[in-house]
């Protein structure tokens, strides 16, 4: 697991799996998630603080509908028991950074699990920080929409 922050912040190696995981590869998670209630207060402690006037937060959880039948409508009646999940750290950082960039946002922090997942296991979160509602919902959008689509490997483990 490993943790993106703040502006100043680079990747963070916490715990057992913070070797980047090859696609495929079954490591059992043992990944501690993050506590979303210390990660608001830091964020309302930093010196980018007074700049922000909303936070939003993603939290992506490992679900038994299996993606094709929640994006396609395919149902063959399988469940996902398990994902093994992988990410790119640094293409996760350039995101970060990009994030960073984005009209009127002054805080990102991201955290991605990896390994073998369970149902029910935290995949990822996201914070973000800016000054109005439609820049930090946006930039949201296109944080987990450009980890999801490019910067991750979900295999779907069925039962």
């Amino acid at each position: 697991m490993r943790e993106s922050s703040v502006k100043q912040d680079s990747l963070d190696t916490q715990g057992a799996c913070g070797a980047q995981t090859p696609a495929g590869a079954q490591v059992p998670s043992n990944a501690q998630a993050p506590s979303m209630d210390a990660w608001l207060a830091e964020a309302k402690a930093h010196e980018t603080a007074p700049l922000c006037g909303m936070y939003l937060t993603h939290n992506g959880v490992v679900r038994e509908l299996p993606k094709k039948l929640v994006r396609q409508g395919i149902d063959d009646g399988s469940t996902v028991v398990a994902m093994n999940f992988s990410y790119d750290a640094d293409g996760l950082e350039q995101a970060r950074q990009r994030a960073l960039q984005m009209p009127g946002i002054h805080y990102v922090r991201c955290w991605l699990n990896e390994g073998t997942l369970q149902v029910g296991d935290d995949i990822m979160f996201v914070l973000i920080g800016g000054d109005i509602r439609p820049h930090v919902v946006d930039c949201l959008q296109w944080l987990v929409g450009t980890i999801k689509n490019e910067l991750v490997s979900e295999v779907e483990v069925y039962g």
